[in-house]
């Protein structure tokens, strides 16, 4: 057996190239990738030449998801990361866990409370480890918030008030892929606001405990369209004289990458990655508030808008002794011409406010980088590379994993029902 810790992954899509590049690359002294799972061969077969001609490297067995448990055994797999559709990952982990494999998954941990339980009982039953990939953790201005809520320069948080706003390039493309059908994604409240609640969890070292939501598709979708006034619509962009006006349109080939990764291997399993956001079928919200209590009595107040004309975010927390904010902007506009950049204009702020005290500037060290240079933090702790000690707890567990879906999930269920959620009675622990 290799030195190098075995590596397979499931589920080839946008995200899982952090973690074959990483593997490949700089981690190839320690990590080894030796096997592929995904639902279409095409795809196996296009990472497998991106594979050879970036890395060097020899093609990596592939593997279908019926036989994801015979990859485990005949690849000798440590450690399984899952990078599949939403509603898929239970499955895998559980599997993974009870083959003696560990699990990297990508956010979320799963899309309800039933899945959930599964992955809890398999940890139990198997003594296992899961980890959750909440980068966001791993961002400086993140990080540098943690340090002063922990150093309780504003005492003892009372309530939070947290906007997350994605632009229509960004945003927008949720309502063209698979996650824009609830039963893949568990809605954008479980697979987007899954980071945020992590975010606020890991601030506040607390639970969330009860949540209340409003959420609905306002903007996306035909019918809000039709009421803007739109006369002209469509399936899919690629192809379509309909969507060459549409700056929300993807064409799939103008772009060599995608189109081999998914128009020319949409013919194996009919996925189409480039649909109308302003087409039938939608069934996820794009426009979502939440009120969240937590265990040390503080309150949450949150909104998730996916249709802003800038990206980022803003978030206070007001305490006994003063106040705290951090203004995050990732991107100010987005160019409506398809190919051409998007201005990023990134900034970010934090300010500190104590009582009876004037505003002060905390002067923070930003970082460049993929999601504020957290990507690549994220993969030193990974695999192995990060040294010293986690302060600040950033490596997180299938119980943060939990912890972070369970908003989304009791949201869901407030939607439905237009009444508070218990969080504590969703999954026992």
């Amino acid at each position: 057996m290799s030195a190098r810790k075995r590596y397979a992954i499931v589920g080839l899509g946008g995200r899982s190239s952090m973690y074959t590049s990483a593997i490949l690359g700089e981690r190839s002294g320690s990590a080894e990738l030796v096997g592929l799972c995904d639902v279409n061969s095409t795809r196996m077969r296009v990472y497998n030449e991106l594979f050879a001609r970036q890395f060097d490297a020899p093609a990596v067995a592939t593997y279908h998801p019926n036989d994801f448990s015979r990859m485990l055994r005949e690849r000798y797999v440590e450690v399984v990361i899952v990078t599949s559709v939403d509603r898929t990952h239970h499955r895998y982990i559980v599997e993974a866990l009870r083959a003696g494999c560990d699990v990297i998954t990508e956010k979320p941990l799963t899309i309800d409370a039933s899945r959930c339980q599964a992955i809890v009982d398999a940890v139990k039953e198997t003594g296992r480890q899961v980890r959750v990939c909440f980068n966001y953790r791993y961002a400086a201005r993140n990080a540098r918030v943690k340090e002063l809520l922990d150093q309780r320069v504003i005492g003892d948080i009372t309530s939070v008030h947290f906007e997350w706003l994605l632009d229509t390039r960004h945003g927008a493309d949720y309502f063209r892929r698979w996650h824009r059908d609830k039963r893949n994604s568990g809605g954008l409240m479980i697979h987007k606001a899954s980071h945020h609640f992590d975010l606020v969890n890991w601030w506040l070292g607390a639970r969330p405990e009860a949540v209340f939501g409003f959420g609905r598709l306002a903007f996306y979708g035909r019918d809000n369209a039709e009421t803007r006034g739109v006369t002209r619509f469509y399936d899919r962009a690629t192809g379509s004289e309909a969507a060459r006006e549409d700056p929300f349109a993807l064409d799939l080939q103008s772009d060599p990458r995608l189109k081999a990764l998914y128009l020319d291997a949409e013919h194996e399993d009919g996925y189409l990655r480039d649909q109308s956001v302003f087409s039938d079928g939608i069934s996820i919200e794009d426009d979502m508030a939440a009120i969240v209590r937590y265990s040390t009595g503080a309150t949450l107040t949150y909104h998730l808008t996916t249709y802003s004309p800038w990206e980022g975010y803003r978030i206070g927390f007001n305490g006994t002794e003063g106040r705290l904010e951090l203004e995050a902007i990732e991107r100010t506009h987005v160019d409506p011409s398809r190919n051409a950049p998007t201005d990023t204009g990134a900034s970010e702020r934090i300010t500190v406010q104590r009582l009876w005290q004037r505003a002060q500037q905390d002067p923070f060290d930003a970082e460049d980088g993929t999601h504020a240079g957290a990507d690549a933090k994220l993969l030193e702790d990974l695999f192995g590379g990060a040294g010293g000690t986690d302060t600040l707890g950033r490596a997180s567990t299938h119980l943060d994993g939990v912890f972070a879906i369970l908003p989304g999930v009791g949201a869901n269920i407030s939607f439905a029902s237009g009444l508070p959620v218990d969080l504590t009675r969703l999954v026992q622990l």
